[in-house]
Order: C-alpha cells, then structure tokens, then sequence
C-alpha cells in the first residue's frame, strides 16, 4: 500500500450516529420553541466546526444559557440516552481488518471525548480494530487541529491517509501533511465534501476499494 497508517474520523465514519444527534438537537430546539432540523439534508448543511458555532446557526441564545456549561452537557445528555441505537457502519470491520492485514496501523482522532469513545468502541466489540485512540479531553467538539499537530508530532515520518465525513477532516489532513479520502455517508453532504477536491466515495466499501487497490 502507498500508506503505512490509516487515520479514522470517528463519529459519521466509524460510528453511524447522524440521526441519534439530530433526534438529541431537535428536543433541544423543540424544547426552546426554535426551529427543528426536518431532516438529515437540512442537519448536513448546518452542521461544522467548532460545533458552537453550529448552536448559533440553530438559533441558540448563548446570552440566556451558556455552550460549555449548558448546551453542550445536556445534548450529550439526551445523546447518550440513545446512543445505543447508533451502529458502526457496514463497511468500518471489513476495512479494518484488511488494513492490518496489509501492515497498515490504524488511528483514530476525533474531536469527541476520549473515555466516550472507548466506552462506545467496546460495546461494539470494536476497541482493538485500532492501534491508538485520539480523543479529547472534554465534551465540546472545538476541533481536532491541536489533536492533529500532537499526532504528527508522536509519527513524524508515517506515510498517512486521514478517511472522514466532513469538511474539517479535510482540512486536518491538510494541516497534518496527510492525504485524505471523504465519505459521504456521514455528517456533511457529497456537495461540501467535492468542493474540497480530494476524493470522495459513497461509502467505506468503495473506500477500501480505492484505498487496496
């Protein structure tokens, strides 16, 4: 293979918990008298980082409660009442297991908190697919530049491929000297991820056929 270390976003590319997040969002919303998402396409288009912005785009007063005391504790409140309904997707083991047979270490780095992750990792029997877990430290989706920076400097000479769903993937590769590959499956639609200009696939299946071949 051209790469000896595959780095995995986490949350719409491992794990599939678009329609659990927007579910969580929407009682939310519901529950201020804002706006609802009506569905995935809308949520594709709001959705970014820093996921605080994203609040304000949805009409959140931080004024009246505050992101990081408020908001951010109470979605992942009402996320983890029904995480349990979020699969990996399809194409994630497969993939995987063919990348270490082929040598290829793999990461994950995720702006999601790391005990979480794990957590939701081991419930699907899932956790030692992965050679290293990346996480955060903290349950507020900033980002993943300063996870990115720490990673590259712990595999200065590793030959990468970051595999993502969103915009933000890109351009963590971008900042990591690392290619990437985009699949739009997950968090934000095959429209934002093409006007990126890496490759773009419909799912991890196809992924794994660009990225073995």
């Amino acid at each position: 293979m051209k790469y000896d270390h595959v780095i995995w976003d986490f949350n719409g590319t491992v794990l599939d918990d678009m329609q659990v997040g927007i579910d969580s969002v929407n009682q939310m919303l519901a529950a201020r008298g804002l706006p609802t998402l009506s569905g995935v396409t809308e949520y594709r288009a709001a959705f970014d980082f820093p996921v605080e912005d994203y609040y304000r785009r949805l009409g959140f007063d931080f004024d009246r409660e505050d992101f990081k005391t408020c908001l951010a504790p109470l979605w992942v409140s009402l996320y983890e009442q029904n995480e349990w309904r979020a699969p990996l997707f399809a194409g994630v083991e497969p993939l995987a297991r063919a990348l270490r047979a082929n040598g290829v270490k793999q990461s994950i780095l995720s702006a999601s908190e790391s005990v979480m992750m794990r957590r939701q990792l081991q419930a699907r029997n899932a956790l030692d697919w992965f050679d290293e877990i990346w996480g955060r430290d903290c349950i507020h989706a900033y980002g993943k530049e300063g996870l990115a920076a720490a990673w590259r400097a712990a595999h200065p000479d590793a030959v990468a491929v970051v595999i993502g769903d969103t915009v933000h993937d890109f351009t963590v590769a971008q900042a990591m000297g690392a290619d990437c590959v985009l699949v739009a499956a997950g968090h934000h639609s095959y429209e934002r991820l093409i006007s990126c200009g890496a490759p773009v696939v419909e799912d991890l299946f196809a992924c794994a056929k660009l990225l073995l071949s």
